[in-house]
Formats: structure tokens, C-alpha cells, sequence
């Protein structure tokens, strides 16, 4: 009989299982080795044994360390290093610890810190997420570590804008270097995933897929492309079904989007086609009579001539009677004023 774990993690969104980096370890590590898991997104870290997430529960062991998880899998055969060398293990535990150092303070900053990310995406996303009122605690608790992070890492310095800076160019040298190692290679030790990809994976996802609207980095880790293609393959090839279904969802809320804008400027855009074709016509009317090519009668008698010869119509006889008779009476008045 198959003996599954249950692993409680944070919940998925941006086409990823999990948007926490721990939980997606553990998450892509048991993808690699096999291990049957069933998966709790409980989004609620207050009923875990140390309040936080991912933990593990397998009968009576229940674990909340990445490296005792990973531990527990190895002795139960699941083990995705098992083809690796000696040496190739160590590298893997040089480049953890160097992920951590570099990459790992610039996550906070972006998670945390950085207030356009933190108002716009971060703060909204777990008030939903997480249940009242733990969603006001745990956004304040991960806030203030983010902070006392960035404190011992720059314990003289003041300026965010200069710690912005320091981690990003430290965070930027690291993606570089796991670009260069990584090469036009699918994973980093060979055709085949390892705790080396899921490590990798775990902090560049997020990274990577979380729609930021301040993308300062997202968007050197874009300029490095094998490792974006590295990211989004392990996604398609792991985790197919939810990155599937958030394209969809994806593509749908786009043509509904589409659709609204559409709708919403119909109404402007007749009225405006309606205005230039009004302007247009009067544009071209001016020019029309400016050059001669429309003149306007300047007597009554020529108007109604005009209007019965555009109509095709017989001027009533009785109408140009009386016109004649006006006009001679007006020259006769305007011949008696001379004279006087």
C-alpha cells in the first residue's frame, strides 16, 4: 500500500502551485522524486505546530523543516539526488547558501517593503487569502521581519532607496551567475531535476510570474531567458494542469476586457464620427463657396429662381409680380432721395 504525505502549504495563483517559496520547494522536490502527496492549501499558518508553512504529516511525524522533510523523503526512497556525486551535492549546497544570501533579501524587499508592491499586490493579496483577522497579523509579522532583515544587512543606512539598490545588484549578480551555469542546459545537473531545480525554482517562480507593479528585477531575470524558459518549464512539465488553467482564465478575463473597452467607447466613438463628418461637410461647404464653385443669390428674385430651378418647379407668378413691383418702387424712392 502507497503511503502518502500530506503537506500543508500556502495557496497557488499566478499559474503556480504555491506562491511561497518553502512550499514550492517541497512541492517541486516531491515532483521530481515521486512522492505521493496530498496537498492542503490551508492559507492558515496559526494551526501549524511553529505558525508557519509548508508541514509535513506522515503518521506520527509532523515536520516543518525543508531539509527534515526532504530528510523524511530520502529515507523513504524518494530521493531526487540519487544519480548525483559527491561533489555535485556540495556544489548544490554552495549555490543554496548563496540563493539565500542574495536572492532571498531581494524577495523581501519586493514582498514587503517596497510600498508600490506592497499596497498594489502584496497587502490585497493575502487580506484575501488568509482568514480575518490573522490576514492583518501575519501581512504585520512578515512586514517586520522583512524590515529587521534589511536592518542587519544595512544596519548604518537609512535611505531605502540605497538598500533598494544594494539588494537588487546583489540579487542581479546572482541571477546572472545561475544563468551562466545553467547555460542552454534544462536543468542544472543533467537531463534530469534535481533539489538543486527545485531550489532554483522555488525563488525564481515567484519572482517571475507574480504580476508586480514594481518589476525592477522581475525584469532582469526576463532579460536572462534560459532561466525564464527554465521556470515555465518546470511549470508545464510538473505542474501542467494549474498553469493551464490560469492561461485560461488568463486569456478569458483579456477578451472580457477587450469586450468592456469596446462597449464602453462605442457610445464616443459614434458621437465622434458624427462630429467629423458634421465638421467635414462644413469644411467642405466653406471651400465650395470661398472658390466660387457654390455661389448664394444675392436678390430674392435670383434666391427663388435659384430654389425653384434646383426643385424643378414653376415660380408662382403672383410672387414675382410682387417682387417686381417692389423693387421698381424701391428705385424710385432711393431716385427721390438723391434728388431731395
Amino acid at each position: 500500500m502507497v503511503e502518502y504525505f500530506r503537506l500543508d502549504v500556502w495557496k497557488g495563483d499566478w499559474g503556480l502551485p504555491s506562491v511561497d517559496s518553502p512550499s514550492l520547494q517541497i512541492l517541486a522536490y516531491a515532483k521530481f522524486s515521486g512522492v505521493p502527496l496530498d496537498v492542503h492549501a490551508t492559507n492558515n499558518p496559526f494551526r501549524t505546530p511553529n505558525g508557519q508553512l509548508p508541514v509535513l504529516r506522515s503518521g506520527l511525524n509532523t515536520l516543518d523543516s525543508i531539509n527534515d522533510i526532504i530528510a523524511l523523503f530520502k529515507q523513504k526512497n524518494y530521493n531526487a539526488d540519487i544519480s548525483l556525486t559527491p561533489r555535485q551535492c556540495a556544489e548544490i549546497v554552495a549555490y543554496d547558501t548563496m540563493i539565500r544570501e542574495k536572492i532571498y533579501p531581494a524577495l523581501q524587499y519586493i514582498w514587503w517593503i517596497d510600498q508600490r508592491n506592497v499596497n498594489d499586490l502584496i497587502r490585497p493579496w493575502y487580506a484575501k487569502a488568509v482568514p480575518f483577522p490573522l490576514n492583518f497579523y501575519y501581512h504585520g509579522k512578515y512586514e517586520a521581519q522583512a524590515k529587521s532583515m534589511m536592518e542587519s544587512l544595512y544596519p548604518t543606512e537609512d535611505n531605502n532607496a540605497v538598500i533598494e539598490n544594494g539588494v537588487y545588484s546583489e540579487a542581479q549578480k546572482c541571477l546572472t551567475l545561475l544563468s551562466t551555469r545553467l547555460g542552454e542546459s534544462e536543468f542544472f545537473c543533467g537531463s534530469q531535476p534535481t533539489s538543486f531545480d527545485a531550489i532554483v525554482y522555488s525563488y525564481l517562480a515567484p519572482l517571475l510570474k507574480a504580476p508586480l507593479p514594481n518589476p525592477a528585477l522581475q525584469n532582469h531575470l526576463k532579460a536572462c531567458t534560459n532561466l525564464a524558459k527554465f521556470v515555465s518549464r518546470i511549470s508545464q512539465r510538473y505542474f501542467g494542469d494549474i498553469h493551464l488553467e490560469y492561461e485560461k482564465e488568463k486569456a478569458e478575463e483579456n477578451a472580457r476586457k477587450t469586450r468592456r473597452d469596446s462597449e464602453s467607447e462605442f457610445p464616443n466613438k459614434r458621437r465622434n464620427q458624427f462630429f467629423a463628418g458634421v465638421v467635414a461637410v462644413l469644411a467642405m461647404l466653406g471651400y465650395a463657396l470661398s472658390s466660387g464653385v457654390v455661389k448664394i443669390p444675392h436678390t430674392m428674385k435670383s434666391w427663388i429662381q435659384f430654389l425653384s430651378f434646383s426643385h424643378t418647379i414653376t415660380p408662382n407668378p403672383t410672387v414675382l409680380w410682387s417682387y417686381d413691383r417692389f423693387v421698381s418702387n424701391k428705385h424710385r424712392w432711393t431716385l427721390g432721395d438723391d434728388k431731395g
